[in-house]
């Protein structure tokens, strides 16, 4: 959900506050632990046991208030029931839990107390929750007597007006104070210009996509003369996906039509988990990259055991991707003849086909494992791809897309594993019902629907689902 620049003040400050809670949560938890521990006359192993795992706290005091947000924690605050947000926070404070655990696992931290981490997650859940009440009562009393509402004069024709009104969410504009609805092409400027003096308005909002850009500009002239903040609705542009946001060139002001996912700390996050990652599941599947490619050499000789061939990136730039080879040498020549003899299994430019007889035995293990797709983790350390994302075609294939909206896919960097790789791969036999699984990732991506995604192809590359 985007959020005005107001909202987004709002959840920061919300996010401080509860990231002090859960460090309140921990401490009130090791002081119950000594005050057990005491009452049971045992030895406390070492008295200040939060601070020897401090490195809990770097992990669960400024990521959790991160990943409640993501989970819709700080949305619609006034309105939400408390079972929807006790959920939000289970879940949030179990991604935390798991992380917290993961990493004592494989870092081996020492100082982990696991009554401290057990009460404290139960702490974090009665604090958080009790504020967020507490938020959802003030903001309710502050509606209830009027308070804090904003003054906005709506401006444009009826119809306009309606429409807009329709389509913004009933609690973004619930502190909305609407005092006049003002037709821009029935009423003069000069109106407005008294109107906005008389009534202390503080936001004067154009749903105004027939009315002339002359007009606009002028209105737009009488708030800035005011110091009235003056909101445009966007819908002048008719786009079906595209997210209109502001940005600058230099000084000059800019509306962007982005489609998809924009930069953020976010997708930062996403590019250092991806090239972390790649590096630990290299050093991790080392042996089974050694038993392929003697494998390999034994089963097909006189060739080498990595086969490479130019896909398509993000935004249709070509490199180079890396795979154990599983075919025949002469594979790539071979290919319009079994084209012709034994058709195509998929519909559109992508070519799939059961039992290719350009595979030789071991390499059809190789696949059914995805074993011959580890060498993958090189694209995505050396930055061409990332563990998640849609799956990087042929040059030939994408230059062979019959419909435009194909090459939206191509907007973002492509991956090992997407929801069609995870959900069973050759189970769809529609290119257009592949695109639509990749075109659904890249507007709802989220670190979440990675880690989702990741989690659901493990027993997919285990009990070799789909894999031919």
């Amino acid at each position: 959900m985007i959020h005005s620049r107001k909202d987004s003040f709002n959840i920061q400050l919300l996010q401080i506050t509860d990231a002090f809670l859960i460090w309140a949560a921990f401490w009130i938890a090791s002081l119950l632990r000594e005050s057990i521990f005491l009452l049971a006359d045992r030895s406390l192993g070492e008295r200040e046991s939060l601070y020897t795992m401090a490195w809990a706290l770097y992990i669960a005091v400024p990521f959790t208030p991160l990943v409640l947000e993501r989970f819709g924690f700080y949305e619609r605050m006034g309105s939400k029931n408390p079972s929807s947000s006790a959920w939000q926070l289970i879940q949030g404070i179990f991604i935390i839990g798991l992380f917290i655990s993961l990493f004592a696992l494989f870092a081996k931290a020492e100082g982990a107390r696991r009554l401290i981490l057990g009460m404290g997650g139960i702490l974090m859940f009665v604090f958080l929750f009790i504020r967020e009440r507490i938020s959802k009562s003030y903001i309710a009393l502050r509606r209830k007597r009027g308070i804090g509402g904003e003054r906005v004069i709506l401006t444009g024709s009826d119809t306009e007006i309606d429409e807009l009104l329709a389509d913004l969410d009933a609690e973004a504009v619930a502190d909305w104070d609407i005092v006049e609805r003002f037709d821009l092409c029935a009423r003069e400027t000069e109106e407005l210009f008294v109107l906005l003096k008389k009534e202390s308005i503080g936001r004067v909002v154009f749903a105004a996509k027939n009315t002339p850009f002359e007009k606009v500009a002028q209105a737009v002239e009488a708030c800035e003369l005011q110091g009235v903040e003056a909101w445009i609705a966007a819908s002048f542009i008719r786009s079906q996906i595209a997210r209109p946001v502001f940005d600058s060139v230099g000084s000059k002001p800019m509306l962007v039509l982005r489609s998809t996912p924009e930069l953020s700390w976010e997708l930062m996050a996403k590019s250092v988990i991806d090239r972390i990652g790649s590096f630990l599941l290299i050093a991790v599947t080392l042996p089974l990259w050694i038993i392929a490619a003697i494998g390999i050499k034994i089963a097909s000789p006189g060739a080498p055991v990595l086969f490479s061939q130019m896909r398509a990136g993000r935004y249709g730039k070509p490199f180079r991707m890396w795979k154990f080879r599983t075919m025949v040498a002469n594979a790539e020549e071979l290919l319009e003849q079994i084209k012709k003899e034994s058709g195509n299994q998929m519909e559109g430019p992508v070519f799939k086909l059961d039992q290719d007889p350009r595979i030789f035995p071991f390499g059809s293990v190789l696949r059914k494992f995805s074993i011959d797709e580890l060498p993958q983790l090189w694209n995505v350390l050396r930055g061409s791809m990332s563990l998640v994302g849609p799956r990087p075609l042929p040059l030939y294939e994408v230059e062979a897309f019959s419909e435009i909206s194909h090459r939206r896919r191509l907007s973002v960097k492509p991956g090992i594993t997407c929801e069609w790789q995870a959900g069973g791969r050759n189970k769809i036999t529609s290119f257009d019902d592949w695109v639509e699984m990749d075109l659904r990732y890249i507007d709802n991506w989220s670190l979440w629907l990675d880690f989702q995604i990741l989690l659901k192809t493990i027993p997919a590359v285990l009990f070799a689902k789909g894999a031919k």
